[in-house]
């Protein structure tokens, strides 16, 4: 579990007594002000720390969503517009409200919780960005929506459409390429 400093002033009601956890290798400092009762901490659990509002989006969600077997450089996390994130890590793609709302889903990642977009919500956003990937990632991914039709909701991707510039032309981009 990860702890902020003051969470820690809290359970151990001062700063000596946390430095003795550190010393007796029973908490770990992971960066300034974030410490770990683990050695080493999953980068997912850091993020949910500390950006509590955040969605796993772009190849991250392809990734996890097994659509790619193209480990990502950067985890791709969609925020607010008024929120920042620093990291040299993380890669911030900011929304508008409705559209960060949209198709936001739980995962599993090693045990712990994370949000991220549907596979209906992420199939638009990979025709949106066809011009911006790789040739062979987005064929790759093309591939993996196909054989996953029938676990597709058409309905949810016609709804989520509705709230995004050009649906008909989009639509009828995800016609060709997997219907």
């Amino acid at each position: 579990m990860l702890y902020y400093h003051k969470e820690l002033k809290v359970i151990y009601k001062s700063d000596y007594q946390i430095q003795k956890a550190i010393k007796e290798d029973s908490l770990f400092k992971i960066e300034e002000g974030l410490y770990s009762d683990k050695k080493n901490a999953d980068f997912i659990e850091i993020i949910n720390k500390k950006y509590p509002n955040y969605v796993l989006c772009g190849d991250s969600a392809y990734y996890y969503h097994d659509l790619t077997d193209f480990i990502p450089v950067y985890f791709e996390l969609a925020t607010k517009k008024n929120e920042k994130i620093r990291s040299k890590h993380i890669k911030q793609i900011r929304l508008t409200d409705d559209l960060f709302e949209l198709g936001i889903i739980d995962i599993d990642i090693n045990g712990i919780k994370a949000k991220i977009y549907d596979k209906e919500r992420m199939l638009i956003e990979l025709v949106r960005r066809k011009k911006q990937m790789g040739y062979d990632m987005y064929k790759e991914i093309i591939k993996n929506y196909r054989s996953q039709i029938d676990y597709l909701d058409i309905e949810k991707i016609e709804k989520y459409l509705t709230h995004f510039y050009h649906s008909d032309r989009l639509f009828q981009m995800i016609q060709d390429e997997v219907f």
